[in-house]
């Protein structure tokens, strides 16, 4: 033998195990108080009926997985709580070190966060079917379980109070990576997004006040305005047989607010709006990279890591393979488009009402709905809109949840990337669809005097004779002010509430355990086991907090999207849009970490390196912002006509230069109806023919651009129409060209983030080789050979 004797031999073995057990594989689990989970169910006192039987089972059905299960009853209900085996966890990290996608992370090494053990016994919780089939889920639902949630961690929630949800720090940065520690990934990467995006909203609402402010600064010298305040021109009846003629200088205070929105500015400022959506999305990319790689999940598999919590629940499960049915594909594109049709018929309703309302208001008892029956029908049907939408949003989610029950997805990332493509889509045609018809369809579809076009009798409303653009504005900025208004408010009010009225029940057992003086009721690092008072009190004080599931964070990033659409698919009619998402986003970041810190059970933990399909949703946004805004600046606006005028028909084209480029422009797009004229003489009335009690008169005007003989269109129409088209492609093909340059110039990874991981792929592989060299080095010299050996030799 090469060594002689036992000493040397046990002392190269103690020098060997030293060197093995500098860097262990997997370190030891700690012991812990905190518990993973608690289950909550009724408390039956009948051990025979079939909701105590189910629950036994599913207890039992856990008890097999080695998960410990603390018993707790007061008064009428039952709570469970769930702590999982240390070797649960341990296979957990192993499993990740030697996946594909999964082995850089940050969990693959050091202790087990409590965050990470949730998201694990969570999966299993959910994957742990009883005899009859059924899962939790479905436990849930037929009340066998009347609920489950995961604990707050006291010390570190405390932390989040003081350094995050609270007003105070309204106007400070949020502590990302804390969250990331206590709420994962995931909702993370929700509030490092919804900063990002409140951060870059500062240039566009700038711009947009100044667009607002140049409009302002024009509202009383504008000589658009002028020649309507001073205008002496009767208006055509808005409606059948209850609206009389009308002067145009009574819309004077109509055509300065339309100003406001409908000016020079507007066109850059859409055309600025368009380039920064781009902007925004790729620097989020590169924000984004920056904080994945931070964290160690920029490879990140979320589908991967479903295989990974499967073979720890059970290693003898089978994958989900990949399925594709024509017939399913079919049958909810069917249903998709159904449900498409439905919301844009509730569109089509609100137009109804708008049509029926303002004639009725017209003729009403009270001035100021007579005076101005068209504003407020508007604003009413954006008011009915608003509550078509909070309607719509529950019945799109079930919708949405139903769809994806018929596809049959094999895992829950490919669910959850389904359902939130079916949802937005709904949600946007439920918000958009009225918008686009105000947009591109009012006034345009409505006819002309002798030829009006008619809904079951009542006849289309018009535009006002500055422009369609305002009632576009008026219906954003309601919808937008009551939907963010008002939802902020009762989602901080409800949870807020219950947590006011429960607070009393967790304060009674608070003094119960005030002879409890033992180190294991006051330990903060969770290493010793609490009395049952201590513990029911901790489970008590999340189980009063507002319920929390899948929805809680889809919901939160529904809502920004959609300000989002807002924000930029119709800004060139509303610029001050940027501005109210703005002093919205700012209020929104704390209510939503109050909410999530302080008022509801915590979310479950969740690990993922991107925001998901969102980005794709953002980008084809950003796409439809392009042409939705093209559109409204060519068609809805009056840019084009004015730009026409000026350059075509005006005085300044004529070689006049004593008055303003655009006098004359109001009566230029002004045609004139004939009352002599016999379709003219079916659609008015003579009572509504009169002008203030005193004469009637022979002829009214409408805005269009027809003939007075034979009321066909005019050359001057085709040539404003010609134009349209030409803006609205060059308009198009100049951003769409200007959105690629500024993607190719920014790339999505910053040097950094690149030279980060180049390192950090090269450690990771020198630690690869290193330990297969000492596993190598174990495999050829077996110390414990040598010291029988040695014995041998000694005897």
């Amino acid at each position: 033998m090469f060594f002689k004797t036992r000493e040397e031999n046990i002392e190269l073995w103690d020098r060997h195990m030293d060197v093995y057990n500098t860097e262990p594989l997997l370190p030891s689990m700690p012991t812990q108080r905190t518990f993973d989970y608690v289950l909550v169910a009724h408390k039956v006192n009948d051990d025979t009926d079939q909701k105590a039987q189910r629950q036994k089972a599913f207890i039992q059905q856990l008890q097999k997985k080695n998960i410990t299960i603390t018993r707790i009853i007061h008064d009428d209900k039952v709570f469970f709580g769930l702590r999982a085996p240390c070797e649960m966890f341990e296979d957990y990290q192993y499993l990740l070190k030697v996946s594909d996608s999964c082995n850089w992370c940050g969990d693959e090494r050091g202790d087990v966060t409590q965050a990470t053990r949730i998201r694990i016994v969570n999966f299993i919780l959910h994957q742990t079917f009883i005899n009859t089939g059924e899962n939790l889920k479905e436990l849930l639902m037929k009340d066998v379980f009347e609920t489950m949630f995961c604990l707050h961690e006291r010390k570190k929630q405390k932390r989040l109070k003081e350094k995050w949800a609270r007003w105070s720090c309204l106007f400070t940065g949020q502590p990302v990576n804390d969250v990331k520690c206590y709420f994962g990934e995931k909702v993370a990467l929700y509030y490092l997004w919804l900063g990002w995006y409140t951060k870059l909203l500062v240039p566009a609402a700038a711009l947009g006040v100044v667009v607002f402010l140049y409009g302002l600064a024009f509202f009383n010298t504008n000589p658009l305005i002028k020649e309507v305040c001073q205008s002496s021109i009767i208006m055509c009846p808005r409606c059948d047989k209850r609206c009389t003629v009308w002067q145009l200088s009574d819309t004077c205070t109509y055509a300065k607010v339309s100003h406001l929105f409908d000016n020079e500015g507007t066109v850059a400022f859409a055309m600025f709006m368009a380039i920064w959506a781009t902007l925004f999305l790729e620097l989020w990319k590169r924000h984004r990279a920056r904080h994945v790689s931070q964290w160690k999940v920029y490879d990140w598999c979320e589908e991967e890591e479903e295989l990974i919590l499967d073979i720890v629940n059970d290693p003898n499960c089978t994958p989900k393979q990949f399925r594709h049915s024509y017939l399913r594909s079919t049958l909810v594109l069917i249903l998709v488009t159904l449900m498409l049709m439905l919301i844009i018929g509730l569109a089509h309703a609100l137009v109804v009402f708008r049509v029926v309302a303002a004639p009725l208001m017209s003729e009403g008892s009270w001035e100021f709905f007579k005076d101005h029956a068209n504003t407020v029908a508007v604003m009413l049907g954006a008011v009915l809109h608003y509550l078509t939408i909070q309607i719509m949003t529950r019945v799109n989610r079930w919708v949405s949840l139903k769809l994806c029950d018929i596809e049959k997805t094999n895992s829950f990332a490919a669910t959850e990337r389904s359902f939130t493509v079916k949802m937005f889509t709904f949600q946007f045609f439920t918000l958009f669809s009225s918008l686009f018809y105000v947009a591109f369809f009012l006034g345009r579809i409505n006819g002309h005097p002798g030829n009006y076009v008619r809904i079951a009798g009542w006849r289309l409303e018009e535009c006002h004779p500055s422009g369609c653009l305002t009632d576009l504005f008026i219906q954003m900025a309601v919808i937008m002010l009551l939907k963010q208004t008002l939802n902020n408010i009762f989602e901080f009010t409800v949870p807020w509430l219950k947590s006011c009225l429960s607070r009393n029940t967790a304060k009674k057992l608070q003094r119960k355990c005030g002879h409890c003086y033992r180190k294991a009721c006051r330990d903060e690092q969770g290493r010793v086991e609490p009395c049952d008072i201590c513990k029911l009190r901790d489970w008590l004080r999340n189980y009063h907090l507002a319920n929390t599931d899948a929805f809680s964070l889809f919901n939160e990033f529904l809502e920004m999207v959609v300000q989002f659409s807002f924000t930029t698919i119709f800004v060139a009619a509303f610029p001050l849009a940027p501005l109210l998402a703005l002093i919205n986003n700012v209020f929104e970041i704390r209510l939503d970490a109050i909410k999530m810190v302080r008022l509801e059970r915590r979310l479950v933990p969740r690990k993922t390196n991107d925001i998901g399909v969102w980005t794709k949703v953002l980008e084809a946004i950003g796409v439809l912002a392009v042409i939705a805004n093209g559109l409204v600046i060519g068609v809805s606006s009056d840019f084009i006509p004015r730009l026409v005028y000026r350059y075509r028909f005006g005085p300044c084209a004529n070689g006049s230069t004593r008055t303003h480029c655009m006098q004359g422009y109001i009566n230029d797009t002004l045609s004139t109806a004939f009352v002599t004229h016999p379709a003219v003489k079916k659609d008015f009335l003579p009572v509504q023919l009169i002008v203030n009690n005193t004469f009637n008169v022979t002829q009214c005007s409408y805005r269009d651009y027809r003939s007075d003989e034979d009321y066909t269109l005019t050359s001057q129409f085709w040539l404003v129409l010609a134009v349209r088209f030409a803006f609205v492609i060059l308009f198009e093909h100049v951003v769409v060209v200007c959105k690629f340059i500024a993607a190719w110039f920014v790339p999505n990874n910053p040097i950094q983030v690149k030279n980060d991981r180049l390192y950090d792929k090269l450690a990771r592989l020198k630690e690869e080789l290193l330990e297969m060299k000492r596993s190598k080095s174990t495999d050829v010299w077996s110390p414990t050979a040598d010291l029988r050996s040695a014995s041998t030799d000694e005897s």
